[in-house]
């Protein structure tokens, strides 16, 4: 049972990429003060993470109205986490992480990027969300047990998130962008191999079923 929140803390750290989002949120917050970028990123760790909870409350009620099996949704997450991988390798091909050029565009011209785009979709994104309903077998589900394991789990990757975004100055400063990309590309290799064994689970549930 360890094992398995090990691993879907080790998934959610590497979707959400805490290390990586410094760089980016100097880059939506260049010119601003201390003072704002502390606000921006309490803010947005909050909003993600309220994001994530209600996700993972109305996460099964959503699929059962909609009629979706888990097995299909393993699937279909791991196929999106895979796209995810792939643009955390080569980020200048895809670009599905990262808001596209009018969305960028627009957001430097806000005054408060703590909703969009840093807790949607940056932090709280379609991955994170796919995550959340990837993390334990179907057996596990409807245990309260399950729901506050990981609470917990989410909570420590926000908590990881917030202590990045407010040392993003340094973490930029001492990494660099190329230090940053590399460690993304890394990341992106393991969350691909990952993305892979949800697809098996996910075809192995639905031929056994």
């Amino acid at each position: 049972m360890l094992d398995a929140y090990i691993k879907a803390f080790m998934v959610l750290f590497v979707v959400v990429d805490p290390v990586s989002m410094a760089p980016v949120f100097m880059a939506l917050t260049h010119g601003a003060d201390a003072a704002y970028r502390k606000r921006m990123a309490v803010k947005g760790t909050l909003i993600a993470g309220g994001i994530l909870f209600f996700f993972l409350l109305i996460g099964d009620v959503l699929l059962g109205v909609l009629g979706v099996s888990l097995g299909a949704f393993r699937i279909a997450g791991g196929l999106l986490m895979f796209l995810l991988a792939l643009d955390m390798v080569y980020p200048k091909t895809l670009g599905v992480r990262s808001p596209n050029q009018v969305e960028r565009i627009e957001a430097e011209h806000r005054q408060d990027i703590s909703v969009f785009p840093l807790a949607f979709p940056l932090l709280a994104g379609p991955g994170a969300l796919t995550t959340l309903m990837l993390m334990l077998p179907a057996q596990e589900r409807g245990d309260p047990l399950h729901y506050a394991f990981v609470a917990t789990v989410i909570l420590g990757v926000l908590l990881i998130t917030l202590i990045s975004l407010l040392l993003s100055v340094r973490i930029t400063a001492w990494m660099g962008e190329t230090g940053a990309n590399l460690l993304s590309r890394l990341l992106g290799l393991v969350l691909a191999a990952l993305s892979v064994q949800f697809v098996l689970d996910g075809l192995r549930s639905v031929l056994v079923g």
